[in-house]
Formats: structure tokens, sequence, C-alpha cells
């Protein structure tokens, strides 16, 4: 018997930007797919044209691009399925319906939307109340004769209950009078989110649906209409909801009150596209390794379904830094040079120190790259800074030893021709070793001189080295200023 080849699809409405919970729906139907080396497919729904944001669908590629989900079919690579755009698949629906309708799966529905909208008001029967279900052929006819707008509602069963499995939740039984009677076409002539999604996915060949759990009580609606059809109910994966931690330390649905949750907020918070792909994934999904850091080949090979969690994930922000943290610190020096040079332009413009320093100095330590100005704000202008400063108990500098060890400094590297950093750390070393102090002794009054700030990225070395010497003696000679005045 041949095997089934798995194909997954990501189906985006083009209604805004790509929030964290939609790309993470993204990341596990590409890695359900790819972890057993099925297809991954792009499909654009824009069957609600008043909710359509213009530009969203190139921010929607632009999205799946940056963080590597490459699809193999979709509107720009084209498939035999194809059109993968809904709005262009709209002849397609219909007859569905209709077929449906003259099997009795269906009906024509003529209410008006005042009436509708009395019906939601009055909260009767929970919603529709099936008016137009029974109606005679005859008066149906008629009103279709008149060309009076309608639209085509499924007939779902009136008493028992719909069972389903997920490969998340287990077996779940919705009762059927808790389901109404869904709208499969609208007045418009568009099918439904609902009802499009059923015709395509099952023209696509998609074997496996991947969606958040809100629409764990929409499935059976999917379900009878599978069945109505005669069709194979694919498998599906409903995954946990993504929850913001409150203030008060209670949890709710991940919101803007939380902080970015949209991709491109989070990538102009600093963050990089290979860790926001590496945090989503484990928002819901526990490797069977226990590992934290994975490529997203990597998490391609380590990707299972019965490592989806039930249980919400809470998208936690300081895991997220630290996260990012460690992929800034393993990148080749190249690269974060590469990516930290516009940060660098910020500070320094066109004349730039030597880069190899800044990268010593600050890779260990930045964990988004925003912080760099920050972190190098000092080098472009020194702060005012107070004495006590130069007080440092573990380094046993003192504000009667601290003019002595600036002055020896400056005598010291006024001479000196070699500013790379192995020179003055030596010099600076020996220095100490001759006046018979400690290291920090010296070197703590030399980089609050340079840098008038007790907490900085990189020694005192390091912070002389950017200076240049001109700029690293003016500095400590207004340090030696200052304790003076």
């Amino acid at each position: 018997m041949e095997k089934t080849i798995v194909r997954t699809r990501f189906a985006p409405s083009p209604t805004g930007f790509m929030h964290v919970g939609n790309l993470r729906t993204a990341l596990y139907a590409y890695l359900v797919a790819k972890s057993q080396g099925g297809k991954f497919i792009l499909r654009i729904e824009d069957t609600d044209q008043e909710r359509l944001v213009p530009g969203a669908v190139d921010v929607i590629y632009h999205t799946l691009q940056q963080v590597g989900l490459q699809h193999d079919e979709g509107p720009d690579l084209g498939g035999e399925y194809g059109p993968y755009i809904q709005s262009e698949r709209k002849d397609i629906y219909l007859p569905y319906a209709e077929k449906l309708v003259e099997e009795g799966k269906a009906y024509y529905c003529f209410c008006t939307k005042e009436r509708l909208e009395s019906l939601h008001q009055e909260n009767t029967f929970g919603g529709y109340d099936r008016h137009c279900r029974n109606l005679p052929k005859e008066e149906v006819q008629r009103l279709l004769d008149m060309g009076t707008p309608r639209v085509i509602r499924q007939k779902m069963p009136l008493e028992g209950s719909t069972t389903f499995v997920d490969s998340v939740f287990g077996e779940i039984t919705i009762e059927n009078k808790m389901l109404e009677d869904q709208v499969l076409i609208k007045s418009d002539g568009y099918p439904t989110y609902n009802f499009a999604n059923v015709i395509d996915d099952h023209l696509m060949h998609i074997t496996h649906v991947v969606r958040g759990c809100e629409y764990l009580t929409s499935t059976p609606k999917y379900n009878l209409l599978y069945e109505a059809f005669g069709w194979e109910i694919p498998v599906y994966v409903h995954l946990p909801l993504i929850m913001g931690r409150n203030a008060d330390g209670t949890t709710s649905k991940l919101s803007k009150r939380h902080g970015s949750t949209g991709f491109a907020d989070l990538i102009k918070e600093g963050y990089l596209p290979e860790t926001i792909v590496n945090y989503i994934a484990l928002l819901g999904w526990a490797p069977k390794d226990n590992c934290e850091i994975y490529s997203l080949q990597e998490l391609c090979s380590a990707f299972s379904l019965d490592g989806i969690s039930k249980s919400p994930a809470v998208f936690d922000y300081e895991k997220l830094t630290w996260m990012n943290g460690e992929y800034i610190h393993k990148m080749p020096k190249e690269e974060f040079i590469r990516e930290a040079a516009p940060y660098f332009k910020e500070v320094f413009g066109e004349n730039l120190p030597d880069t190899e320093i800044l990268a010593d100095i600050l890779q260990p330590r930045v964990l988004k790259f925003i912080e760099v100005p920050q972190m190098l704000q000092f080098f472009k202008e020194l702060p005012d800074y107070p004495t006590d400063f130069f007080i440092n108990k573990k380094s046993k500098a003192t504000l009667e030893n601290a003019p002595v060890m600036l002055q020896k400094s400056i005598d010291l590297l006024s001479s000196l021709e070699d500013w790379s950093v192995p020179s003055l750390h030596d010099k600076l070393l020996q220095l100490a070793k001759d006046l018979e102090v400690k290291n920090g002794t010296l070197l703590w009054p030399v980089r609050i001189a340079a840098a008038g700030q007790t907490v900085t990225p990189g020694g005192a070395m390091e912070i002389l080295s950017v200076l240049g010497k001109k700029e690293s003696l003016r500095r400590l000679t207004l340090g030696l200023e200052k304790l003076k005045a």
C-alpha cells in the first residue's frame, strides 16, 4: 500500500500584522509536514473582503521568508492544486453548496440582516432560529425567482452528539443542539471561512489540519461537512492557547497589554528571527531531549506530535530575551559585527573605531542589538559623574589613592606609541606591579575617568583602545582635575 504523503497548510487571512499565535500555527504546520517528509502549503484566505488590509499579503510572505518557513506550494510558486488564493477560487464553492441543497443537507435562507440582528439581540436559541430550514419548495423557488438576497446554510443534526479525535486533546464530544445551522455561502456569493476551508483542504489533499484550540468546538461543523460529502476527515492538531502574565501574577490570553505580540514588533525590539522561531516552537511543545536551543533544521528532526501539550503556554519575555542573548553570544564574530554595524554608526557615525574590539567588548554582554547604542553612548560623550564613583572597596580604590593612580597612568600613557589592547594591558599591569598595588586599585580609577560610569562593557584597556590616545588622555586628565577640585 502506498504511503500517504503528509500535507499541511498555513492559511492566513490578510487582515493585518503577523501575530505570534499565527506564526506558531505556521511553524507547527511546517514542522508536522517536514518532520514526516511531507509538504507545507501556503494558502491565502481572503474571502472576508471587508477585513482585508492592503499590504497584509506582503507581510505574510516577508515574515515566512524571514523565519525560513519555505512553502512547497502557494500563490507565488503554484502547484497542481491551485489557485492558492481563495478569491481566485470563488467559482469552486457554490456548486458544492448547491449539491448539499439538492441532497437536503443544506438550504437557502432568506432572512434579512435586520431579522438576524434582532435574533442576536434576543439571544434566541443561542443564534439562528432555523426559520427558513423547512420552507416549502414552492416558496423557496418563488423567492429565488424574485432574486431575493439569500445565503446557504448547512442543516445541522438536531439531536445526538458529534465526536472526533484530536491529536493533542484526544476525544472531544459536542452536543449537536449546540451547533448553529452555519452559513456556507454568503449573500455576496463568497464562501464562509469554515466552508471554504473544508472544500480547499479536501481538494488540496491536506492530511493534517493544524490550528489553535479556539477552533475545537467548531470542528464538528467541519466534520459534518466532510461526512455530508463522503470525504475522508483529516488529522486534527489543535494547539494550546498562548497566555501572557499579568502584573498581579495571573495569566490571560496574550494581548498587547503584555508586550509586543506581533512578529514585526518583536523584530523592532531587537529579537532575531531565529530566536523568535526557536522560542515559539517551545510554546506548547516539549522536546524529548530537554534541549532549548534549536535551529529550524534541528526542530524538524526533533519535532513530534506527542510532545504538544494541552496546557496553555505562557509567553515569557525574559526567557525570550535570554534566548536571544544565547544566539548573539554564539554568533561568529563577523556576523555579530555585520548585525551590529547600524547600531555602531548611531554612536560613531562613519568614523568607526576598531569593530573587532567593539565586538570583543559587546558580544558577551548584549542580549538585544538595540542595546548597543546605549551601551556605547559613553564613548560618544563622557557623562557627568560624581567623584564617589572612584571609590571601590573590592579594588581598594579610594579618593586618596585615585589621583595618584591617574597621574601615574597619564605619565605612562602619554609616551606610549602602541595603543593596542595587548600593549595597554601589559604596560598598565606592569605599572600596578611597580607601584605595588592591586591591578584593580590602578585600573578602577582609569576606567571611571575614561567611561564616567561604574558599569561598562569591557575593561579599562578595551575602553582606552576604542577611545584612542588623545581622547583617553583628555578624559583621564579631566578625572584627575575632578578629584583635585
